[in-house]
């Protein structure tokens, strides 16, 4: 008989079926077993309900030839009407199930290689067991015979070498005692992470980077380390009990361990374990090279393709089992059409290196023929240049890695220590590109490096026997053996293409973005203001309007007001304290500007208003960035509030009085005679201080910071960035670069005149 007929009239539940096996599985029942309905249990997702989410996949491409003109169904809601019924459910709580089940395929589970190990004990473990749970529930009262049909892996064979029968896995570990020490660990870890040790190395480090923005960036960004570490942990940890129990990684240890618990369940359920490899796109059906999301391979191939793979730790003689998904989506069908006896379970290795090996040689031949034929086009730079590989064994790839993760760290640590600029944030950006390649590199080592290594031989004698049982044209509609793929064609004009389309389309979406950004970096972005809104464009000053800094224009204060003996000796003093003040203005921005005002006291602050107005005025507007002055008055013109807000003293501001509605600076406090009596009036606005200003300014009026504009140069500076929902960083320092450059923000460079001179001091050097 036909699968067709075998399978006509059964009712089959599917799990995981919005999965990438899932879906292919559904678009096969749906197009070759007329007479089969699926059951499908999908979680709800937001609002959107489960046969919402069912609506949503029917609608899919692939789906489409079953519905229309010319088709029994018109669209696809009566597709789903008429083959599929919804259960809305998950896993976490599988839901009761209609009592006239035929047969149940479960498909999901964590297909992720390093998950946190309490979410792959939750799916692989505990929910296999609650869905056996609500399936045996679901047949109380009858006789029935409920097929369970299990898609495990088969790298639940761990590390073991050689030939791995189709069999249950060797090994004694108890599944009960591990999911119970497994789900534990969350709460062990989380209780890690609040210890007192712990969030003082979080809080520093986040100080380290943070401090001069304000203790709130730096508290947000200690509590992300904390969850992320949080996370990192949980992660390593399911990696660490997996290899110490002769496993690769948490996902094969957690399906192993789901395996025995569907053996438990075997008494009651005939069982079928359905263990495929690693799967990939299709060969031929729903089409050829079709695939949903990244798989095990596409990371690897891309990053090849883009030069970005310089080695991997794998032997070239090593196979690599890659099964197309339509391969496995026969099997499983096939398998479906059987009938297993009680406490007797039946084994499938879905794989290809037992009869049709793939080496890793293989492999790379075929990728690299495919690039070198199509590369990918990096613009002014031309196509790719191919990483040439020779195999250098695990130990030389991991030891290249380690330099590489060594270097880049040294580079980095100078590289946010050395001066501002344009070259600085070049090297920077070109860092920030090796970190995310050298990240990659690590992270896909660290996972893939024992399935590069290993040294199994699956043997797929049950289905082989499978697809020499199927009749007629059913060895084409369900084909499961692997011996007539031809791996070159495969991977050259199948598998390839499809896994790069997707990157080629986005990469010319992206080069067309950046290309509008560049075409727009210099200009102001226009904005609509809700009815009656204000915006306001808030500029810091020191770095950012003029190409000075605080000690600068506290020379160009005080100096001229001194006699040549008195000068001489505020500026030996100014450079024997310069190094302290540096690492001072690095810890704390607020603690350095009173440390620089405090050499104000006795100053005549009359005076130091006409040193500003006669002397020091002309040099402020030589020092002006015209770009600066273009945007201003563009603001202007659009209606927009110019604001400056500077931790300046209040008399170095009095030139830019004329471009500005408002400006807010730090006061100098004086005695009752006007002398300066080097403390100021209140804290300088510095950091979390200029957001709080801001928030202050705009509540209760009806300024729209959505739509307002701040423009600063510095890190000190990200929480007023933040605040409004137009930030621009201008000429920014490298950790302000790199988090404009993460949030997306105009990045601009506003050029200094070349007429003035970082050495010039006026009304000094003139004399």
């Amino acid at each position: 008989m036909r699968l067709a007929d075998k399978l006509n009239g059964k009712k089959v539940l599917v799990t995981g079926v919005t999965g990438f096996v899932g879906e292919a599985l559904l678009h096969r029942i749906i197009g070759e077993l007329p007479g089969t309905t699926v059951v499908a249990i999908i979680r709800p997702k937001g609002s959107l309900k489960g046969t919402d989410r069912m609506a949503q996949l029917l609608k899919k491409d692939i789906f489409k030839p079953f519905y229309g003109e010319g088709t029994p169904y018109a669209d696809a809601e009566a597709l789903s009407a008429a083959r599929v019924q919804v259960v809305e459910g998950d896993l976490a709580d599988v839901p009761a199930l209609p009592t006239d089940l035929d047969i149940v395929v479960h498909c999901a589970g964590d297909v992720s290689f390093d998950p946190p190990i309490h979410e792959a004990f939750t799916t692989n473990v505990l929910g296999t067991k609650s869905l056996l749970e609500r399936i045996d529930e679901s047949r109380q009262g009858s006789d029935r015979r409920i097929h369970y049909v299990h898609i495990s892996t088969a790298y639940t064979a761990g590390r073991r070498r050689g030939a791995i029968p189709e069999a249950p896995v060797d090994h004694t570990v108890d599944w009960r005692t591990e999911a119970e020490a497994g789900m534990a660990m969350k709460a062990r870890v989380e209780g890690m992470s609040r210890s007192s040790a712990m969030l003082a190395k979080f809080r520093k480090d986040s100080e380290k980077l943070h401090r001069r923005a304000g203790h709130l960036t730096a508290a947000a960004d200690t509590e992300r380390r904390r969850t992320e570490w949080v996370a990192k942990k949980l992660v390593e940890t399911g990696t660490e009990r997996a290899r110490s129990l002769g496993w690769t990684d948490c996902y094969t240890f957690t399906k192993a361990l789901g395996e025995r618990v569907v053996e438990e369940f075997a008494g009651k359920l005939p069982t079928s374990i359905v263990r495929p490899a690693i799967i990939e796109s299709a060969v031929q059906s729903p089409h050829p090279g079709w695939i949903e999301g990244f798989k095990m391979a596409e990371p690897l191939i891309l990053a090849y393709g883009r030069g970005e793979l310089p080695e991997f730790p794998a032997s070239p003689d090593s196979v690599v089992e890659i099964i197309p998904v339509d391969h496995v989506v026969g099997a499983i069908c096939a398998v479906m059409a059987t009938e297993p006896e009680l406490s007797k379970p039946e084994y499938y290795h879905v794989s290809s290196g037992a009869r049709n090996p793939l080496t890793f040689e293989q492999l790379y031949a075929g990728v690299r023929a495919y690039f070198s034929q199509h590369p990918f086009d990096l613009g002014e730079r031309g196509a790719v240049r191919l990483p040439v590989w020779k195999f250098p064994g695990g130990d030389s790839v991991e030891s290249m890695l380690r330099y590489g993760e060594r270097a880049h760290k040294i580079a980095d640590h100078i590289i946010t220590h050395v001066p501002r600029g344009e070259r600085t944030r070049k090297y920077a950006r070109e860092l920030d590109v090796q970190k995310r390649r050298i990240d990659f590199l690590r992270r896909y080592m660290d996972l893939y490096s024992e399935y590069a290594q290993a040294e199994l031989q699956f043997i797929d004698d049950n289905v082989l026997a499978l697809h020499n049982a199927l009749e007629g044209d059913d060895r084409e509609k369900f084909w499961c053996d692997t011996s007539i793929v031809d791996w070159q064609h495969y991977l050259q004009e199948v598998h390839c293409p499809s896994v790069t389309d997707s990157l080629r389309r986005l990469d010319v979406v992206r080069k067309k973005r950046n290309k509008a950004l560049a075409e727009s970096a210099g200009t102001l972005k226009k904005v609509t203001p809700a009815d009656d809104a204000e915006i306001i464009a808030a500029f810091d000053m020191d770095g950012t309007l003029l190409s000075s800094n605080v000690i600068e224009t506290y020379l160009w204060m005080r100096l001229p007001e001194l006699d040549s003996h008195q000068r001489y000796g505020e500026i030996g003093a100014m450079l024997r304290k310069l190094p302290k003040l540096i690492a001072a203005e690095r810890k704390d921005r607020g603690t350095f500007l009173r440390t620089i005002y405090r050499r104000y006291e006795g100053a005549d602050l009359e005076e130091l208003n006409r040193i500003v107005d006669e002397v020091l005025a002309e040099h402020v507007l030589e020092r002006l960035s015209g770009d600066a002055v273009r945007r201003i008055r563009e603001h202007k013109a659009a209606g927009h509030r110019t604001i400056l807000i500077t931790g300046a003293v209040r008399p170095l501001t009095r030139p830019l009085r004329p471009l500005f509605d408002e400006i807010v600076a730090a006061d100098l406090a004086v005695d009752d005679r006007g002398r300066c009596t080097g403390f100021l009036t209140g804290p300088p606005l510095v950091g979390e201080s200029r957001a709080a200003w801001i928030k202050h300014r705009a509540r209760g009026t009806n300024i729209d910071l959505s739509k307002s504009y701040a423009y600063a140069d510095s890190h000190s500076d990200l929480p007023m960035l933040t605040t409004v929902g137009n930030p621009v960083a201008v000429s920014p320092d490298v950790s302000l670069f790199r988090a404009a450059r993460a949030a997306r923000w105009q990045i601009v460079d506003w050029k200094t005149p070349s007429t003035s001179s970082r050495l010039e001091i006026p009304g000094v050097n003139a004399r």
